[in-house]
């Protein structure tokens, strides 16, 4: 992940969730007490969140201590002690609600690819994200992907060309899409093209497509039409496919499959953050 553009948003988010104050840690800690809290794994999944624990905290204070036990990309079982983080109780507890989010919610995304990669079961064909992100998170929602085993399509409109229907309707035809776009490109820009039927990919061809997705179709479907693409030429399934029917793309001959339930239907990992009291404190709170 870009650091400078990481440290940019968790300061926009600490900023919304803080306001003017936290008034609740500013009247009980008006002055500077260390303290420690813990992040636990309450269920099991892939862990995302290294950067997020140690760029959020040292943005609120650049002495807090952050001692990590897992990276990124790695399973974690119920009950498992992520990361202690020390230092001004004060700076911990304005931290922790926006840092946990976003760790929570990326764990949940690299945990459903994980699943994905799985349950696809292929050396060949790779699962990879799409658009359908939560504003403003794409940066941390594809990075989060990566981390569960998949792989990132265009980042956004600036970074690839994505010929859809709707381009195709308004140009008239694929070859006239395709034939402006080269026309106003430069060399290193690859064009896709979105096709749903066998004439739609003859004319993808025809016209020089770099890559040609098969758009909502069967698995049936796309081996009949993907014989109609030369090797050179990327394909692509996406539309329609779900955990449920996944493994049944898995014969198909597509080098990839992009999901958009990875990043828009997750279900954020549970994780929670304790305080980490000292044993004299365990002690007393055990006899209370």
């Amino acid at each position: 992940m870009n650091k400078l553009k990481l440290r940019s948003l968790i300061e926009r988010f600490l900023i919304e969730d803080i306001g003017e104050q936290d008034v609740t840690t500013d009247m009980i800690f008006p002055d500077s007490t260390a303290g420690k809290i813990v992040f636990l794994a309450k269920e099991k999944g892939i862990f995302c969140g290294e950067e997020i624990m140690r760029t959020g905290f040292r943005i609120l204070n650049d002495q807090i201590s952050i001692e990590l036990f897992v990276k990124d990309g790695e399973p974690i079982d119920v009950g498992q002690k992520l990361a202690i983080i020390s230092g001004d109780i004060s700076s911990l507890l304005k931290g922790e609600r926006v840092i946990l989010n976003l760790v929570q919610r990326m764990s949940g995304i690299a945990t459903l690819t994980q699943k994905a990669v799985k349950t696809l079961n292929s050396s060949y064909t790779r699962i990879c994200d799409t658009r359908k992100t939560t504003p403003g998170l794409r940066m941390i929602e594809k990075y989060a992907v990566r981390c569960g085993g998949g792989y990132n399509h265009r980042f956004g409109l600036y970074d690839g060309v994505m010929i859809k229907d709707n381009h195709i309707s308004f140009a008239g035809s694929i070859q006239r899409a395709v034939t402006l776009v080269r026309e106003n490109i430069g060399h290193m820009v690859k064009i896709e093209v979105e096709t749903e039927s066998e004439e739609q990919v003859l004319e993808a061809v025809e016209a020089g497509a770099d890559i040609i997705m098969f758009d909502n179709r069967t698995p049936q479907e796309i081996k009949k039409m993907i014989q109609l693409v030369p090797n050179h030429i990327i394909t692509e399934a996406s539309g329609g496919i779900q955990l449920s029917n996944l493994a049944s793309y898995r014969d198909t001959g597509v080098h990839y499959i992009s999901l958009g339930f990875l990043t828009h239907s997750y279900k954020a990992l549970d994780i929670s953050v304790k305080v980490e009291l000292q044993n004299d404190e365990r002690e007393l709170v055990a006899s209370i």
